[in-house]
């Protein structure tokens, strides 16, 4: 029987440059600022995400037969693993020691940015059995690109739930990983979050905040409106900084930040540290409809506990007074947990290409989702900073 989709035209384009914003964003929806078509187009016009860069844009649209746009994907044609965050380091390594060549792949994400959030974007005025079916003729689609191409996979990371199961049905591996997320359970103030946690954590806390306010520094949290270029110069001196001790490599250029403050500016959320009128810390939020998230942060000062003072507990702050849902600082950090942040599904689609590999992907993911469940739950029942089920995530 006929979906609906049999007279619309998918097609890969080497630069999101060549879609219009408008029929971009109509797709992208509001809620998560990271597939906004004025960040991807940042990434790629800044030198960032580039074919010099190891990522190559091949972005997907599916337009009707009157050229309408309806649904779009950002694709990239990758040449290593860097900036993904979904590891696949392993699966290179052990499929080039067997003699397939791993790279290039396809990778369907924001690149540089471990945020869950729509992958396939679709128009959502549209019919949802429709919404559903476009979805499917895009997964089909990157299975279609990647056949040709011959690359070794396909990967779809930090996708929603509900196109992870859809994945599944399509033919690809399922990967469960974790991030620290945390949740506004209708708090007023921050002291009634605090009066959620078990009395020795709401003691460390309140401690850690003290310690940052003897320093003497001000810390302002500004909004987009508000940066100026000397503040991107500063924060992207702090950038430099952090990522030259932590990699040894920075993805973002400086002319990233300046694009984003621009065409941005209302996403920006700047919790910026100042020594006098001299900016020395800062950490960087984007803000969607109910979510504030955590991307980078960088200090030319070290001092102690100032690192959550702006990148947790001011960003909990400010998710209270603007009643935001919840505070996603990002990947990786097991130390966020007794600061409020709990463990979080964070999914991923894998389509493996060899039939043999495929199978040792998923025996590996079958596990790792084991392990992962089984992390998550002792995290919660055994380290939980939460004294009853508020705010348990």
């Amino acid at each position: 029987m006929p979906d609906g989709t049999d007279q619309r035209v998918i097609r890969a384009l080497g630069s999101i440059s060549e879609v219009p914003a408008a029929a971009w964003d109509a797709c992208a929806g509001t809620d998560n600022p990271f597939v906004r078509h004025a960040f991807l187009w940042a990434l790629e016009e800044s030198g960032s995400a580039t074919d010099e860069t190891g990522w190559i844009p091949r972005h997907l649209v599916i337009e009707t037969p009157e050229g309408k746009i309806e649904a779009c994907a950002p694709i990239y044609i990758k040449t290593h693993s860097y900036g993904e965050y979904i590891f696949d380091w392993g699966w290179a390594d052990a499929y080039e020691r067997a003699g397939g060549r791993y790279y290039p792949k396809i990778q369907c994400a924001v690149p540089f940015t471990p945020v869950p959030g729509p992958r396939l974007l679709v128009d959502p005025n549209l019919d949802p059995g429709l919404r559903e079916e476009l979805q499917k003729l895009m997964l089909a689609g990157i299975m279609r690109v990647a056949d040709q191409l011959k690359v070794s996979s396909a990967h779809i990371t930090f996708c929603q739930r509900e196109l992870w199961e859809l994945g599944k049905d399509a033919g690809y591996l399922q990967r469960l990983n974790q991030q620290y997320h945390w949740h506004n359970r209708g708090y007023e103030t921050f002291d009634d979050f605090l009066a959620a946690l078990s009395s020795r954590k709401r003691k460390s806390i309140r401690k850690e905040r003290a310690k940052v306010a003897d320093i003497g520094l001000g810390i302002r949290t500004l909004p987009g409106s508000e940066m100026e270029e000397r503040h991107w110069d500063a924060f992207f001196q702090f950038y430099m900084s952090t990522t030259d001790k932590k990699w040894g490599q920075s993805y973002l250029h400086r002319e990233f930040f300046s694009m984003i403050g621009e065409r941005m500016a209302d996403a920006i959320v700047m919790v910026m540290a100042f020594d006098g009128e001299r900016p020395v810390a800062g950490a960087l939020n984007l803000k969607g409809s109910d979510c504030l998230y955590g991307r980078n942060w960088g200090a030319l000062q070290s001092h102690k506990f100032l690192h959550f003072e702006c990148c947790y507990y001011r960003a909990i702050d400010y998710a209270i007074e603007h009643k935001l849902a919840r505070v996603e600082a990002g990947a990786q950090g097991p130390h966020k947990v007794q600061r409020g942040y709990l463990p979080s599904p964070v999914y991923s689609l894998h389509y493996i290409r060899d039939p043999g590999f495929e199978d040792a992907v998923e025996d590996f993911v079958i596990r790792e989702k084991f392990q992962t469940e089984r992390e998550m739950e002792t995290i919660v029942d055994e380290y939980s900073p939460y004294r009853h089920e508020d705010g348990t995530g």
